[in-house]
């Protein structure tokens, strides 16, 4: 998916919504615990009623690596289900990889050979090798972690160089030098909004990933004002506040109308500064 497909994307469902299928064997609804695969049957659940008012899905791979192989044959269960039924939507691993030589190569072949995912979320700190791997595929992402939502983001991402400029600030100069708009994406937390106006002065035109709207109290309205661009330039991500909104039989019904509010604001929203 290419960057102006995306936007399409965003333009028709009047949604730039990431739900996060941050998928917690603990946390689910006795509905699901019996099946075969509860994760796998947790997340179809979800998908199928959510999948109206997103235009992207997030795995977070740990909630799958924690389960060995079984795990991961959740994770890709998961993808290929958007993959079959919702194959407009654009899905993110949210593996946070982050080597260097053969292995960030392998990481790419694992990701984007098997055609599951259209992005993966990578660590920069480790400079342009830990990326380039993954540029080298047309039509896949790389997803850059720049300013996150974390309480220690300030241990190295808020730290001063010496030129003045903040640590996040050099990254995203970098970062968007090793590839375009076209293949990268940068990760801005949502408790952070109103440095986005800063972060846009330095990378205009690329997405943003921002997580932290809703559980971990970023404002959606603050994160549009300060962060969209003429086609958009959000994915917002919401996980726990959709996903586990209802730990009853009625999980992925409350999930979809928690989605749907969030999709009327995004589109009042969208309304307003496009």
């Amino acid at each position: 998916m290419n960057y102006n497909q995306l936007f399409e994307q965003i333009r028709a469902k009047q949604s730039f919504l990431c739900v996060g299928l941050d998928t917690d064997v603990r946390k689910l609804p006795e509905a699901v615990r019996g099946e075969e695969d509860p994760i796998f049957a947790f997340n179809r659940a979800i998908i199928d009623a959510t999948a109206a008012y997103t235009v992207s899905y997030k795995p977070n791979l740990a909630f799958y690596e924690e389960h060995g192989a079984a795990g991961m044959e959740s994770f890709e269960r998961t993808c290929r289900y958007i993959r079959e039924n919702y194959p407009e939507i654009f899905i993110i691993a949210d593996a946070k990889r982050g080597d260097i030589g053969n292995t960030s190569a392998m990481y790419a072949r694992a990701f984007f050979e098997q055609g599951l995912v259209d992005a993966v979320t990578l660590s920069p700190y480790m400079g342009r090798d830990t990326v380039a791997p993954f540029l080298e595929y047309e039509g896949k992402w790389s997803v850059i972690l720049a300013l996150t939502s974390n309480p220690s983001a300030s241990d190295f991402e808020l730290l001063t160089l010496a030129d003045g400029r903040k640590v996040y600030e050099q990254v995203l100069l970098t970062a968007s030098q090793w590839g375009s708009k076209e293949n990268t994406m940068f990760v801005v937390g949502a408790t952070q909004a109103k440095m986005l106006g800063g972060i846009r002065e330095l990378v205009p035109d690329h997405f943003l990933l921002v997580p932290g709207v809703g559980a971990q109290g970023g404002s959606l309205s603050e994160v549009a004002e300060y962060g969209m661009n003429s086609h958009c330039g959000l994915l917002v991500n919401s996980s726990r506040g959709i996903i586990y909104a209802s730990k009853e039989a009625d999980f992925a019904e409350v999930a979809g109308q928690k989605a749907a509010e969030m999709q009327a604001e995004m589109a009042e929203l969208l309304e307003k500064y496009l």
